[in-house]
């Protein structure tokens, strides 16, 4: 075997990456449209905050494409659309009615779901292949995909979900 040809496991590692560089740029477009649709002020500033965040996970992301001597390239996720599009048709389905937030709390909690199994996944990739500095990145990344979750969690158990009941 050739040293210099990269193990699979390497090249599982660049294709997860490439999928979710498209699901992050999906996402950042995305958040602005739910921030809007909104009902809660508190649903609202978290998806706002929620963009400045994937912004930088974007970033984050070139930084370990160059550190795999890489450029930057995105495949398409069917997963990331595919849960955009559940998102938009719940998003539709609760227009106007006392369940929107936590129909758009449902949605953009799938989405973090898929983001941290994700980021988990490729973090544990990446220290089987001994890629500290990538295990940093993705870590960083990896725990404030977490903190969204949470943050989702409390917005709907105090707020989103109570208004949802009556």
């Amino acid at each position: 075997m050739n040293t210099n040809e990269p193990t699979e496991l390497q090249n599982l590692l660049t294709d997860q990456l490439r999928d979710i560089y498209w699901a992050e740029q999906k996402l950042a477009k995305t958040l602005p449209k739910l921030a809007k649709k909104a009902q809660s002020p508190a649903l609202k500033t978290a998806f706002t905050s929620h963009l400045a965040e994937t912004k930088t996970h974007i970033q984050r992301l070139e930084q370990v494409f160059a550190l795999l001597g890489l450029k930057p390239r995105a495949k398409k996720c069917d997963a990331m659309q595919g849960l955009v599009e559940e998102g938009d048709g719940l998003a539709e389905e609760y227009a106007g009615s006392p369940a929107l937030d936590a129909a758009l709390i449902c949605a953009a909690q799938k989405v973090e779901h898929y983001e941290i199994a994700t980021y988990g996944t490729m973090r544990a990739f990446a220290k089987r292949l001994g890629l500290t500095e990538i295990v940093k990145l993705l870590s960083a990344t990896l725990k404030e995909e977490g903190a969204a979750d949470q943050k989702l969690t409390h917005i709907a158990e105090s707020k989103a979900n109570p208004e949802a009941q009556q």
